[in-house]
């Protein structure tokens, strides 16, 4: 089985750093032999300020990424974050995902299970920070009573960290094999669980020097795939920098991190 990468900017600010990003990783990917999906958020609805950017709303959003997965051949993600939305963007993406803070929200995966149904498209739900992996039980419950099968491979479940005190998250290893106990792929977020929620008052900080070991050591405990938020420069992204990877170091963490899983799976 291929590894699967699910990498992209955090949100889409605009179509040329888009289409330069998906071009990007498209290749590597390629390159590599790994299994891509291109990710970017239309709306990031839950951002610590009111005031922070959001993205282009969904019109302008998705036939952006309806472009990437024309233009480059490769499945296409994005979170919803309203069960009204999850139709639309069905639609168009190949991968509905559920944030990690709407894990729970009964309306919002089924209307997510419901817009996929008769499709091969996948709905991927991010554990919540506040839950045990064990809890994510009930929301796979909750995709199957809506008619996705969990043994089809098109309920993916996400770690992206448990929340630790104040602004800090810590990833417990354990919870990957307890994740894929349920049956479904398990995916790690590598980029997500080294931020610093509200860490920086109107904004969320992050410790991006973290990402590469522990997306190293995910890989060596045995995950499905990785999901890591990129960007040509963090510096300037407007949303999630501090914890977003520099593409520029891609490549080259994706080679760390294939060479290890040959090594599990000798």
């Amino acid at each position: 089985m291929s590894f699967r990468l699910i990498a992209g900017p955090c949100v889409i600010e605009n179509r040329d750093l888009v289409l330069r990003t998906a071009e990007q990783v498209s290749t590597f990917c390629q390159k590599l032999g790994i299994d891509y999906t291109f990710k970017a958020s239309f709306d990031k609805a839950n951002r610590s300020s009111g005031k922070s950017f959001r993205g282009p709303g969904p019109e302008e959003g998705l036939a952006i990424l309806a472009e990437v997965r024309e233009r480059f051949g490769v499945p296409v993600l994005t979170d919803i974050h309203e069960s009204h939305q999850a139709l639309i963007a069905a639609q168009v993406v190949d991968v509905l995902q559920i944030p990690a803070f709407l894990c729970r929200q009964t309306d919002l995966l089924e209307a997510a299970a419901r817009a996929v149904s008769g499709t091969t498209k996948v709905v991927n739900v991010k554990k919540g920070q506040f839950l045990a992996p064990w809890d994510m039980s009930q929301v796979v419950r909750k995709l199957v009573e809506c008619g996705l099968n969990p043994n089809s491979g098109r309920i993916w479940l996400t770690e992206r960290g448990t929340s630790f005190g104040y602004n800090t998250l810590v990833v417990d290893y354990r919870s990957l094999p307890q994740l894929q106990e349920l049956g479904c792929p398990v995916i790690f977020d590598a980029t997500h669980s080294v931020q610093q929620p509200g860490g920086l008052g109107t904004t969320s900080g992050g410790q991006r020097e973290f990402v590469a070991p522990l997306a190293r050591a995910a890989v060596a405990v045995g995950v499905d795939g990785l999901f890591m938020e990129v960007h040509p420069d963090p510096t300037q992204a407007l949303s999630d920098g501090p914890n977003m990877l520099p593409i520029s170091r891609l490549e080259g963490l994706l080679q760390q991190l294939l060479r290890i899983r040959e090594a599990l799976l000798q």
